[in-house]
């Protein structure tokens, strides 16, 4: 349950077990949320959620497709033990469904598929065979947060990011913008610290952010693996998801060749593209024969039904389905509904990233944190979920900038419709307790300075002013940003264990420390906290009990 303190540890489980037990980030508990209470028609008032990428627009023609005649085969060897890889008549399958929609300039071969219940299986299992416990991957950050747990529980592997920043826009304005040079600068910093780089993720199109990105520019990235002789895991899992028809998507299977084919591992599956994410079907396709035999060896861990692949293998050779009837309604019912959230968003003032792919959109709501931190982020994600909605905060994704969101428009526009004016009713809300926390503090500000100040506690509150302030021997915003953004996971940690960083916080900022310092005095040598207790905020409202409590433990410091 949100708000739940972490269990204690258990003397029936390893140190490792426990670990797993606790593991829950923002993504996992913004769905045990929305799973707890769901809005349907017998429950007006249950929660809508906006935070999941999961595609709810084509269920009708998916189960017109899905109880046909030729999904109900059963046959002897389906009830069996077959080849880990997956069967082959889905191997290969895969194989001819990859070469036609990745436009591959050569036939792909079904020896070069394995086929896993999930990406997530896959993600955990690849890092299992390339890498030793506590190497790490490089990915680029904002990223999908889940993959953090994807890699880290099963194999002890880290992610070392490659920080992206909101600010970072080249000539065309792509904020967020990847470059071969800031991979560069990433792997310069985990020499320098002593990280062992064993690979690099990539996402195209890419999660959170919705980027495609080229065919030039991929091929940067692959070349930058090459040199430094990393492995390059590449997931396209949106790769048919572009609804714009302008735009067109090229997979890293359409290079005429791949720059170290050895290293390069390209995934998919059906979650995205084909609204199936409880299906659990994901595939890999690799030249790299050594790899492919590892993961063999863990397939009986991950293996998928043989009735699964069966209907997996019917319906991706149903090229007259998927690329007459599925794609196109798919694309036009995204469109519309991407039309629809964009054009809320513009009437609301919120800025976002151009897209015209995946299922969501990265929103800027930067202007409505009463402060520019992740801990403000982390307080308007639970009014969101105080308003029955959910979204996905940027730190779910390990951004550096606080206040972006993921916002998924691939609903019924019923349920997008209120699921935005929830949003609205929670930054209404946002903005009255922000006007109401600036009166507060002008007006003990006021008083304070009217107030004698007591001598024996004056020095320890200019100690407090001096330290906080930067000096020349400190290091400079920018390198602790970077170090925080490759150190700091928060999409790892508990909702009731955030760790709350501002990657803002090493700027000057005299006259804001000395405001701080006056109120710490003042909420010192008064009755305050005494008379503004923890639980008499909960009886206001429960919602923000943990965060009044961090800010109050802040004050006494």
């Amino acid at each position: 349950m949100l708000g739940a303190k972490s269990p204690e540890a258990s003397v029936y489980l390893s140190n490792r077990g426990n670990s797993i037990r606790q593991q829950q980030g923002i993504l996992q508990a913004g769905f045990a949320h929305y799973g707890a209470n769901r809005y349907d028609i017998d429950n007006p008032n249950g929660v809508i959620n906006l935070g999941t990428s999961e595609n709810k627009l084509c269920y009708d023609l998916l189960h017109k497709r899905l109880t046909r005649s030729d999904m109900l085969h059963v046959d002897p060897a389906l009830l069996q033990y077959g080849d880990w890889r997956g069967h082959t008549f889905l191997r290969e399958a895969v194989a001819e469904f990859l070469t036609h929609y990745c436009h591959s300039p050569k036939l792909l071969k079904a020896d070069n598929v394995v086929v896993m219940n999930g990406c997530s299986a896959l993600f955990s299992c690849i890092a299992a065979v390339i890498c030793d416990p506590k190497d790490a991957i490089l990915i680029p950050s904002p990223f999908y947060g889940a993959i953090t747990e994807d890699v880290q529980l099963y194999s002890d592997v880290k992610l070392f990011h490659a920080p992206l920043e909101s600010e970072d826009g080249n000539e065309d304005g792509r904020l967020f913008h990847l470059t071969v040079s800031k991979l560069e600068e990433a792997m310069q910093r985990a020499k320098q610290e002593g990280v062992n780089i064993r690979a690099i993720i990539l996402v195209n199109p890419h999660n959170p952010l919705a980027e495609i990105y080229t065919p030039n520019e991929m091929l940067s990235f692959l070349q930058f693996a090459k040199r430094n002789e990393i492995h390059a895991i590449i997931d396209e899992v949106y790769m048919l998801t572009v609804f714009d028809e302008s735009v067109t998507f090229h997979s890293v299977l359409s290079l005429e060749s791949l720059p170290d084919p050895q290293r390069t591992h390209i995934m998919w599956g059906l979650s995205k593209d084909f609204a199936m994410a409880g299906n659990r079907i994901g595939t890999l396709y690799t030249e790299n024969q050594d790899l492919v035999e590892a993961l063999t060896k863990l397939g009986s861990f991950h293996g998928v039904t043989g009735t699964s692949q069966h209907q997996v293998a019917q319906l991706l050779q149903d090229r007259e389905w998927i690329s007459k009837e599925f794609l196109p309604e798919n694309r036009r019912r995204l469109k519309a509904a991407h039309r629809y959230l964009t054009d809320e968003l513009q009437t609301m003032d919120i800025h976002y990233l151009d897209s015209s792919a995946t299922l969501y959109v990265w929103a800027d709501f930067r202007k409505f944190l009463r402060s520019p931190s992740f801990e403000e982020e982390l307080y308007m994600w639970r009014c969101f979920l105080k308003h029955n909605v959910v979204l996905s905060c940027g730190q779910a994704f390990s951004c550096c900038t606080p206040g972006w969101f993921r916002i998924v428009f691939a609903d019924q526009q019923d349920h997008l419709q209120l699921g935005l004016k929830r949003i609205r009713e929670a930054l209404k809300e946002i903005k009255e307790s922000s006007t109401n926390r600036d009166f507060f503090i002008v007006k003990e500000a006021s008083e304070e300075s009217e107030r004698p100040v007591n001598e024996d506690s004056a020095p320890s509150d200019n100690a407090t002013i001096e330290n906080s302030t930067s000096s020349p021997q400190s290091k400079s915003s920018d390198q602790l940003k970077e170090k925080a953004c490759s150190v700091l996971d928060t999409s790892s940690l508990g909702p009731d264990e955030l760790v709350l960083l501002d990657c803002q916080a090493a700027k000057p900022a005299e006259s804001l420390d000395t405001l701080i310092g006056t109120l710490k005095h003042q909420i010192r040598s008064s009755d305050w906290l005494e008379k503004n207790t923890p639980e008499r905020s909960a009886g206001e409202d429960p919602e923000i009990l943990d965060v009044f409590q961090t800010l109050l433990a802040q004050a006494r410091k």
